[in-house]
């Protein structure tokens, strides 16, 4: 029996989905890009930039939820074991910067559900503007927090998120034309015969 996808049921996929790659991609920088870090969570690469924005971009809400969730896990039992408002601050301001971003982006551009019409141009701002939102909104909270402005840490985290998320951005654009290559393929071949 085919039951159709309820919203709700929409919803919780594209959340779970956004935890699994957010959680996948952390781990992954840990493995390939803790020798590049400046302090631990502040690196010259840091991947999960780019998932949080792809995740956002694709999935608005669901995906910011899903992110929430994920860095929440990561700050508390990682980052600031045992500090619960730290890592809940930590991670909101990873999943509120890239949906505010999401939110700019789809009032701005027209964003649309396809993506359809974010251009390169638009999409490398996108990618600025994340990286600019996640850093500040970390560094308020370290300034509110410890009375201190920690400057180099905020330029590292943004030339960080920069860099992770083009590299993660790119590679799924990459991904993608690679798959509708070998559709396109297959069609043909069907065609053919």
């Amino acid at each position: 029996m085919n039951q159709p996808v309820t919203a709700f049921r929409l919803n919780l996929y594209m959340v779970l989905g956004t935890m699994f790659l957010h959680g996948l991609v952390m781990l992954a920088n840990e493995l390939f890009f803790q020798r590049a870090e400046f302090v631990q969570g502040i690196g010259w690469i840091y991947l999960p930039a780019g998932t949080r924005l792809l995740c956002t971009l694709l999935f608005g809400r669901a995906g910011a939820l899903g992110l929430l969730i994920v860095g929440w896990f990561a700050c508390y039992w990682y980052y600031f074991p045992g500090d619960a408002v730290r890592a809940t601050t930590g991670a909101m301001a990873g999943a509120i910067g890239p949906y505010l971003i999401y939110l700019i982006a789809r009032e701005r551009y027209g964003l649309q559900a396809s993506l359809t019409n974010l251009t390169p141009r638009r999409l490398l701002l996108c990618a600025l503007g994340c990286a600019l939102a996640s850093p500040l909104l970390h560094h308020i909270w370290f300034f509110v927090h410890d009375d201190a402005l920690h400057l180099p840490g905020f330029l590292v985290m943004f030339v960080g998120d920069l860099a992770g998320a083009l590299i993660v951005l790119y590679t799924a654009k990459w991904l993608l034309a690679l798959v509708r290559r070998q559709a396109t393929s297959r069609r043909e071949d069907r065609t053919v015969c």
